[in-house]
């Protein structure tokens, strides 16, 4: 399988055989695939539906042949430098089996939205042939601590076996680029189906049936397999979303408008503009940038960022010494109120427990161009990267 030499990260929103590409931006390693194929306009006849409290409810469809290439062969798992819920899985010992490889990193929102399928199928063909193995590869430094993962994975209800890539051995040996890319093997270790980002959900199960079906486990009159997504897990708004990933730290950085400018690795009292156009963002009080974020370095300071998008997200953390920080989020100076995330309340309070994402923003009126405004009431916070959906 063949993939660029130098890989980008794409936010794209595809639409009816359209692809717009909101943003791209070089990067060393690796790239989240945004997709808003959804899945009902994917191969095959199943019908998927959200309800009013966001969870997905599917029926059986009529399965017909997809007539799967041979794409190349299993990798190899040796590269892991730990597993989670299981012990080292091996190509050998998994011959006979469908597998399924998912490559994610826990605080990436295009995989997140990804996982209520995971769960589903992992859960549906377990006991028919299926065998799903979770590929943790990195994106940033924390996502290394394999405790730091170990919490994610027990929090998002991952129970499948995870492979922990820290090295991106198995990212290499499957010359894989995205987050999130599934892999489906075949029971002869033969990769037959892939998928990089998000949707096509109905063809990858359809590739899951068939395979299993080929290896002698048919599940013609299983029913499709049970979706629930809630919070941060639910699809994107993709109609309405005109707000790219943005990273804080340096090395990614964009749009920054505070009138000083960015100065690397030093603190900097930082101002925001009068105003900001849509995507700019700025930072507010003293701040040290560095290589993957933004550090604060006293109370009171703010990122304010120009967006259009439904949800709002931000990848945060805390300094080795700081204790949980508290945070407020305001909306064109206002709290939320029923437009906030899971992880802040009606007021727009939050605290960052931990390094991972944040769910901060959910609206439920029209989507209009807003202002969002981040405070941390302590010091010591982390900021990362905003993403939307």
């Amino acid at each position: 399988m063949n993939h660029p030499t130098e890989s980008r990260r794409y936010a794209v929103r595809r639409g009816r055989g359209a692809a717009l590409v909101i943003a791209v931006f070089l990067v060393p390693l690796g790239a989240h695939v945004q997709s808003a194929y959804s899945s009902q306009h994917a191969a095959g006849s199943a019908r998927v539906t959200i309800t009013a409290d966001n969870t997905a409810v599917t029926q059986r469809w009529q399965s017909t042949s997809m007539n799967l290439p041979v794409e190349g062969e299993l990798r190899s798992f040796a590269g892991a430098t730990a597993w989670l819920n299981s012990g080292a899985q091996t190509a050998a010992e998994l011959r006979g089996k469908v597998v399924l490889v998912d490559f994610w990193t826990y605080t990436c929102i295009n995989w997140r939205r990804t996982l209520p399928y995971l769960r589903g199928w992992a859960e549906r063909y377990k006991d028919h042939g299926l065998v799903v193995i979770g590929v943790h590869t990195p994106e940033f430094g924390f996502e290394k601590d394999i405790g730091n993962v170990r919490r994610a994975a027990q929090e998002q209800g991952v129970a499948y076996p995870v492979a922990i890539d820290s090295d991106y051995a198995i990212w290499r040996a499957f010359n894989n680029e995205f987050w999130p890319a599934l892999y489906i093997i075949d029971a002869q270790g033969r990769i037959r189906h892939h998928q990089f980002g998000e949707g096509n959900y109905e063809q990858s199960e359809r590739a899951i049936r068939e395979l299993l079906s080929e290896g002698g486990h048919p599940v013609a009159d299983l029913p499709r397999a049970s979706v629930e997504a809630h919070g941060a897990e639910v699809a994107a708004d993709w109609g309405s979303l005109r707000s790219p990933e943005s990273y804080l730290g340096y090395v990614r950085a964009a749009s920054l408008v505070s009138p000083e400018g960015l100065l690397r690795d030093q603190p900097r009292a930082y101002r925001t503009p009068a105003r900001l156009r849509l995507n700019d963002w700025a930072l507010s009080g003293n701040w040290t940038v560095r290589q993957e974020s933004a550090a604060l370095n006293s109370a009171g300071g703010k990122i304010i960022y120009r967006f259009h998008a439904r949800d709002v997200h931000l990848v945060m953390g805390r300094s080795t010494n700081a204790r949980a920080v508290r945070f407020r989020v305001l909306i064109d100076g206002q709290p939320p109120g029923a437009s906030h995330g899971v992880d802040v309340d009606a007021d727009g309070q939050g605290v960052v427990d931990g390094p991972r994402m944040f769910h901060l923003i959910r609206q439920n009126g029209p989507i209009v161009d807003r202002q969002l405004e981040i405070e941390f009431l302590d010091p010591g916070a982390e900021v990362f990267a905003f993403t939307f959906g």
